[in-house]
């Protein structure tokens, strides 16, 4: 899978950038770098490789690892809960991204009506219907019904 921070610019370090080999990872996170294999091989943090199939980690894969080792040893959560508690949190950011760019979407169409409206409300022509400010009269009209004429 190939990450953001390689999109820009190769030579910009980012957290995304997988600069750590598999010894620094294990020192940097606190754990053996045997438990560094098993959770790749579980799917739980997934380092880039190198062209020799060499494991590089990013600074947020170390993160994750201290996240990892956290609900394990803190929270007492198996391996197959972390990984799930993982892969819904991609999914909520996912999810929130999405959200955002819907909002955003929402947010130009609802400016580029508003400019269509005042466009047409603009464009209609007031020499056709003579403008006069209506105001308020107090005037009295009393209607009386028709009385039924009387033959006698």
């Amino acid at each position: 899978m190939e990450r953001e921070g390689r999109r820009r610019n190769p030579y910009q370090l980012t957290d995304e950038t997988p600069v750590y080999v598999i010894s620094v990872a294990a020192q940097l996170s606190g754990l053996h770098p045997q438990t560094l294999r098993q959770y790749d091989r579980l799917g739980l943090v997934s380092p880039d490789r190198t062209a020799g199939r060499g494991r590089r980690y990013s600074a947020r894969d170390i993160e994750l690892l201290r996240q990892v080792q956290a609900l394990s040893q803190d929270e007492g959560i198996n391996l197959a809960g972390i990984k799930r508690i993982i892969e819904l949190e991609h999914q909520v950011a996912a999810l929130q991204a999405r959200v955002a760019e819907l909002s955003a979407a929402v947010e130009g169409a609802a400016a580029a009506m508003q400019q269509r409206e005042a466009q047409v409300h603009a464009s209609y022509r007031r020499d056709l219907v003579p403008y006069q400010d209506v105001q308020q009269a107090s005037a009295l009209v009393v209607w009386r019904p028709k009385q039924p004429r009387r033959d006698t």
